[in-house]
């Protein structure tokens, strides 16, 4: 997430809205696959939110740096892992200060539309280049935009998450609106479904966030011109192969 002087992800408790041990199980072997082949141990996780990736690859054997430009996100990260060290800067201002060279970084979960303009993209890869070792790793995961744009989709798959008994389930909504050249509005939203109850759907918070849907062109150009070399290109964080269909744009690159 960018822009660190604004926190439109301050009222939504990612943390309890994504099965995270599922998706952890299913991501592991990819990510250890990509990262584990850096110079050195030292990792960024960049758009950390509240730090569940950190705190995986830590019990892998990394020593995980997590910055996130939200400090609400960064604020959960620290009080789920008080000995974790989480940073809240923006990707866009690479690199900050006390990061001593890396060994590899990964930027997932859709950070990367949070950044809107050309120049911010060039400015986020080359100072992620600037923190990393020769030979260093970089994971990159978002969703394939080549997709959303080339059909319109307007929405993401609904997320229902139980409720403890009485409390009602949480529903997590996604709405899109296009603005043209890739531009759109993105509006997360949660709801707590009451059955029996006066309205049935409660909502607990709204927001709307700007957003840029890089497609994979344009993202593997401004990485090849900031001093990375494209290793592979996948279709999803489980290893299928990229198609103009697939759910996600994941890139494996490398510092050169």
């Amino acid at each position: 997430m960018d822009k660190p002087e604004q926190d439109a992800y301050g009222r939504m408790a990612y943390r309890g809205l994504i099965a995270w041990p599922e998706r952890l199980q299913r991501e592991a072997p990819l990510l250890l696959r990509a990262l584990g082949t850096g110079p050195s141990r030292r990792l960024l996780d960049l758009g950390c939110g509240s730090g569940e990736h950190s705190r995986f690859l830590v019990t892998q054997g990394f020593e995980v740096t997590g910055l996130d430009a939200s400090a609400s996100q960064v604020q959960a990260a620290r009080e789920a892992d008080p000995m974790g060290r989480y940073v809240h800067a923006s990707l866009t201002a690479l690199p900050v200060a006390d990061l001593s060279p890396q060994g590899g970084a990964l930027c997932v979960g859709n950070t990367l539309p949070h950044i809107c303009e050309e120049a911010g993209l060039t400015a986020f890869f080359t100072g992620l280049a600037a923190c990393l070792e020769s030979g260093a790793p970089f994971l990159l995961q978002t969703l394939n935009y080549d997709r959303i744009l080339d059909r319109g989709e307007r929405t993401f798959p609904l997320v229902l998450r139980p409720g403890e008994a009485g409390c009602g389930d949480t529903l997590f909504l996604r709405l899109m609106t296009h603005h043209g050249e890739g531009r759109l509005t993105f509006t997360p939203a949660t709801l707590r479904h009451r059955p029996g109850a006066m309205p049935p759907l409660e909502l607990l918070a709204a927001e709307e966030v700007s957003l840029r849907g890089w497609r994979r062109a344009e993202v593997e150009a401004k990485l090849q011109a900031s001093g990375f070399r494209i290793r592979e290109a996948l279709g999803t964080m489980t290893g299928e192969a990229w198609s103009p269909t697939s759910s996600d744009l994941v890139l494996i690159a490398e510092r050169t």
